[in-house]
């Protein structure tokens, strides 16, 4: 049993892990959050909420005393100049904290894909304070893109809401890059990666610097069969090219509606554009075939096929 602290409680993803933790029933677990816990909607009784200041390296190694194990989900689009983050890292050395995850969850790469720019700020900086010995060991939990997702609108996670995607599963069509129909998508459950991270935890080695978790690895064109198999029919594709989405172009037959909570009303048009531009260019250079660190360290786990989570989510739906 570990002292476990979670950074960024109120975060969707991170409620999934604590959820996964508290299953376990191995360690102890604190919330740090910039907020008062629910009186609505109350945390479980098993978990200590720690309202902190990412601001404050003090506060923050203050509350991180006696932590083995610190899991970050601080929201990245507004931790502006990861500041928050960068905090977390100099508290959790200060406080002698031994394992640190960033606030990862998504593709190996961030090229073309601005919102998450800051990751590889935050990949430097874990870089730099362990440049003349490991103060920190760190992993990046990187599982790829949520299955879940491809529910949508339904949802399938106890936390995650449903996101579309350039696979409308629902109304049978996608969007898909002329001539790269070979591109890779790793795509994982909320489950799943709430799973592994769970072992992580329990796991008494040393983490792996990255933390690869591959559920499923499919192409695009085998994403269009798999849909083809349990939608019943071919998928209708809007054929995008290169050297358009590069010059931030995207004519599609529809549209992308479902906005992450983080966005604003006022800037969910241009979100969703430059999200949708910004998949399809990273899928190409590879950003979302992730690599299974993971899959390695627990051979043991069995991750969710992606078939069979499709088929059980659309299976007689019109």
């Amino acid at each position: 049993m570990v002292k476990v602290a979670v950074a960024g409680g109120f975060s969707q993803v991170a409620q999934e892990v604590v959820d996964a933790l508290l299953a376990a029933k191995k360690h102890e677990i604190t919330v740090l959050s910039r907020r008062e816990a629910s009186t609505e909607n109350p945390p479980p009784a098993e978990i200590r909420w720690q309202v902190v200041d990412y601001g404050s390296k003090e506060s923050l190694a203050a509350a991180l005393r006696g932590t083995h194990t610190l899991l970050s989900f601080v929201q990245i689009l507004s931790d502006y100049n990861h500041r928050s983050q960068k905090n977390l890292i100099d508290a959790a050395i200060a406080a002698g904290v031994k394992r640190f995850a960033p606030s990862e969850y998504g593709s190996k790469g961030t090229v073309n894909m601005p919102w998450w720019h800051g990751k590889e700020r935050v990949r430097e900086y874990l870089k730099e304070v362990n440049r003349d010995e490991e103060v920190l060991n760190y992993t990046l939990f990187q599982p790829g893109l949520f299955l879940n997702y491809l529910a949508y609108p339904q949802k399938t996670a106890k936390h995650v809401d449903p996101l579309q995607t350039v696979f409308d599963f629902e109304n049978r069509r996608a969007v898909v890059v002329e001539g790269h129909e070979d591109a890779v998508l790793t795509l994982t459950t909320v489950a799943d990666l709430a799973g592994v991270v769970a072992r992580a935890v329990d796991y008494e080695g040393e983490w792996p610097k990255t933390g690869g978790i591959r559920g499923n690895r499919v192409t695009f064109s085998q994403l269009l069969e798999i849909g083809r198999r349990v939608r019943g029919r071919d998928f209708a594709v809007d054929w995008a090219k290169m050297e358009d989405l590069e010059a931030g172009k995207l004519d599609m037959s529809w549209g992308l509606s479902a906005v992450h909570q983080a966005v604003s009303a006022d800037e969910a048009a241009a979100y969703l554009k430059v999200v949708s531009i910004g998949i399809l260019l990273s899928s190409v250079k590879g950003a979302w075939d992730v690599s299974d660190e993971f899959n390695q360290l627990f051979p043991d786990y069995k991750f969710t096929p992606i078939e069979d989570f499709l088929a059980k989510v659309w299976g007689g739906q019109p």
